[in-house]
């Protein structure tokens, strides 16, 4: 499946759930991931950020679940961030 996930996190715990959506997800914005990823691994995303970042009175986290890429169509304006070769 591929997913959009998006996140509205207290600034002190930012670097953190950045650094996990890394290892499932590719970065293409500040606070946005996006990429192909089993409903496991999902899983497994979902909670490590509830674990270890998320805290239900302040925070937010968004996930886009589409079946499949190709019925996605997307578009840049100004700089891509993204490095698609590249999981941490």
């Amino acid at each position: 499946m591929f997913v959009i996930l998006v996140y509205d996190i207290n600034e002190k715990r930012v670097a953190k759930a950045l650094k996990i959506c890394r290892k499932y997800l590719y970065w293409v914005q500040n606070s946005v991931f996006e990429g192909e990823i089993t409903f496991s691994k999902l899983e497994k995303l979902k909670s490590e950020l509830n674990k270890r970042v998320v805290k239900s009175e302040e925070d937010s986290v968004v996930i886009y679940i589409l079946k499949d890429e190709r019925y996605t169509k997307r578009e840049i304006l100004g700089a891509k961030k993204e490095n698609r070769d590249i999981i941490l």
